[in-house]
C-alpha cells in the first residue's frame, strides 16, 4: 500500500479496495453535515465581509440516507484502522447524533466531545436563536491502547497556568475560522472550499494521536489540511476527496508545503 497519494472518488469504494486492513494509525474525517438546501447568504456583512451558507450537492441527503451513509463510511474507517488507532470526526448538532449512534455500534470507545469555539463566528441572521458558535469534534478510539502525546499537547497549548507554567489542553478549543493567507480561495476571491479547517485543529489532534511516520487517513480531504499538517509533523498520510476541483486544490496546496 502506497502513502502520501491523494485519491479523487467515493471514500467508501476506495478504502476498500486501495487500503490495507489494519493499516492506519489514524483517521480525521470532515465529512458532510448534511446542511445544505436553503441558500442564506449575507452580502455586504461589515465586519467579516460576504457570508455564504453550504449548499452543495455533496451535502444534500435524506434523514435515512445520511444515517445509511454515515454507517458506511464509518465502518470502512473501521477496517483500515489498527487496533490502537484513534478516529476524530468534525460535525455540529446537526450531525452529532448520527456519529455517536454509528460509533457505539461499531463498539468505539468516545473519549472526548471536543467543542470547537470559533472565536470570530458569523452573527445570527434570523435573529431567533442563540448565534452559532462553536462545533464539535468527536474523538473514539479503536482498542484500549490508544496514543495520547500526553506532554507534548502541554508543550503547544497556548493557555498556561497563573504562574505561567504548562497547562493540561481541555475541550474546548478557541480557534478562529480559517481566513487571510490560510484561506484557499477561487479566482473570484470568494473560499475556495466551504468548510476549510484551520491547520491548528488539525496539529493538535495529530500529536494528540499520532507519532512520527505513522498514516493518517482524511477520507474526506477538502482543501487539504489534513495533508499540509500531516507533512510538516513527520507523518504520512492519505487523503480522498469526491469532487475533482478539491482534490486539484489539496494537491496543489500539499506541492507547495514541500
Amino acid at each position: 500500500m502506497k502513502s502520501n497519494l491523494v485519491y479523487c472518488g467515493d471514500c467508501i469504494e476506495i478504502i476498500i479496495k486501495n487500503i490495507d486492513e489494519k493499516s492506519i494509525d489514524l483517521v480525521f474525517a470532515d465529512p458532510p453535515y448534511n446542511l445544505s438546501g436553503n441558500g442564506l447568504r449575507w452580502e455586504g456583512n461589515k465586519t467579516g465581509g460576504n457570508w455564504y451558507m453550504v449548499n452543495e450537492e455533496w451535502d444534500k441527503m435524506t434523514n435515512c440516507e445520511y444515517l445509511q451513509f454515515t454507517e458506511k463510511w464509518i465502518t470502512a474507517c473501521q477496517y483500515v484502522l489498527k487496533d490502537h488507532g484513534s478516529i476524530y470526526i468534525s460535525c455540529t448538532y446537526h450531525n452529532i447524533a448520527e456519529i455517536m449512534v454509528v460509533l457505539k455500534q461499531l463498539n468505539f470507545k468516545i473519549n472526548n466531545i471536543i467543542t470547537w469555539q470559533k472565536i470570530n463566528a458569523m452573527p445570527n441572521m434570523t435573529k431567533r436563536v442563540f448565534t452559532h458558535s462553536s462545533e464539535f469534534i468527536v474523538w473514539a478510539v479503536k482498542g484500549r491502547k490508544w496514543i495520547f502525546n500526553y506532554a507534548e499537547l502541554k508543550n503547544i497549548n497556548p493557555e498556561k497556568q497563573k504562574d505561567g507554567s504548562l497547562k493540561q489542553m481541555r475541550d474546548v478549543w478557541s480557534l478562529p475560522l480559517v481566513q487571510g493567507n490560510e484561506r484557499l480561495k477561487n479566482e473570484d476571491g470568494k473560499s475556495l472550499h466551504p468548510t476549510q479547517k484551520p491547520e491548528e485543529m488539525l496539529k493538535r489532534i495529530i500529536i494528540a494521536s499520532s507519532n512520527k511516520n505513522d498514516i493518517i487517513l482524511d477520507p474526506f480531504l477538502g482543501s487539504g489540511t489534513t495533508a499540509v499538517v500531516a507533512k510538516k509533523l513527520g507523518r504520512n498520510w492519505l487523503g480522498i476527496e469526491k469532487n475533482i476541483k478539491y482534490a486539484k486544490a489539496a494537491q496543489k496546496r500539499i506541492n507547495q508545503n514541500l
